[in-house]
């Protein structure tokens, strides 16, 4: 694919040292403060009253909360690229696939930790590890059907009708970290989650892992001039991200890691070009603008492309 827009410029890197430095600090410095606040939350007995469960959910959505007024903040104050600055006038359909998408996924997993079954696991082997190793061994497991289920959405292309809904906005920010059909969504949860349940981690874990995959959606896709260096080697910080959501496949087509690129690294998708200026992103195709008709498109997806050729281009995003 390739995009019909004239390449945006991207914003100047940061040209003193305190700045630079804050550039590299930023991303892991916004991820721990984010994971203190959750791991308080594990540890407290407050608020009174909340069952366990309800306390752990409570103090995941402070620090998400938490992580997100940060992000706001910096995007104002320290974008990358001050185009994106500019409405899209896709809000409304971005937080609406967000309500869907994020607050079903969240309540699926209070469902699952109040079951016998999923509440007592972490009784063997692996369960007996330390919390922070049975997260590692929950990233890296769920994060082999992540891959899969990500790059089969632009692969396949029955499955990229649907995919096409998070690709098709024209900046990154935060505010569509969770624009995805939720059939899309639906076939990662269920790509990811049988990997994740066969290594044996216990439900706290299993908490952690999902915790960890909201903060870094949101830190991927945000506007701000932060540098991932090393880290990008091993997480998909936004560095890598941006570069996948170019409408050429030879850059769109990598980095289908949602965590880690791990396995980025072992099948050849990784892609890291810090030496590049990243052009316009999105996708070649017509998306309409509206919430509702982008959950019905993929459903009449090649007669919504032959139809839209003549449609009002206000109505398309």
């Amino acid at each position: 694919m390739q995009a019909k827009a004239a390449a945006l410029p991207a914003a100047s890197a940061p040209e003193s040292t305190l700045a630079r430095l804050a550039a590299y600090l930023a991303w892991p410095a916004l991820v721990l403060s984010s994971a203190s606040i959750l791991a308080f939350g594990f540890g407290s007995g407050h608020p009174a009253g909340l069952s366990e469960t309800l306390r752990k959910a409570w103090f995941f959505n402070l620090s998400y909360l938490w992580l997100l007024m940060w992000l706001l903040l910096l995007e104002r104050r320290w974008p990358w690229r001050r185009a994106w600055q500019q409405s899209d006038g896709q809000l409304p359909a971005d937080l609406a696939h967000t309500l869907l998408d994020k607050g079903t996924v969240q309540m699926t997993i209070i469902f699952l930790s109040g079951l016998p079954f999923f509440a007592s696991r972490g009784d063997g082997l692996v369960g007996s590890l330390p919390l922070a190793v049975q997260v590692a061994i929950g990233l890296v497991s769920a994060e082999f059907g992540l891959y899969w289920a990500h790059r089969l959405s632009h692969e396949w292309p029955v499955f990229w009708r649907f995919h096409a809904v998070h690709h098709s906005v024209r900046r990154l920010w935060i505010a569509n970290t969770g624009r995805f059909h939720f059939i899309d969504s639906n076939i990662s949860v269920l790509a990811s989650m049988p990997f994740m349940l066969a290594t044996g981690i216990s439900m706290d874990a299993m908490i952690w892992v999902s915790a960890i995959t909201a903060y870094l959606g949101l830190l991927t896709h945000c506007n701000i001039n932060m540098r991932g260096g090393w880290l990008s080697y091993v997480f998909n910080t936004p560095n890598l991200h941006r570069w996948h959501h170019s409408p050429n496949p030879a850059e769109g087509n990598s980095n289908y890691g949602q965590n880690l690129v791990i396995w980025d690294q072992v099948f050849g998708t990784w892609l890291h070009r810090p030496d590049r200026e990243l052009g316009v992103i999105g996708i070649v195709e017509r998306m309409p603008r509206r919430f509702l008709q982008q959950l019905l498109v993929p459903f009449r997806w090649a007669r919504f492309q032959a139809e839209s050729t003549k449609a009002d281009p206000a109505t398309l995003v």
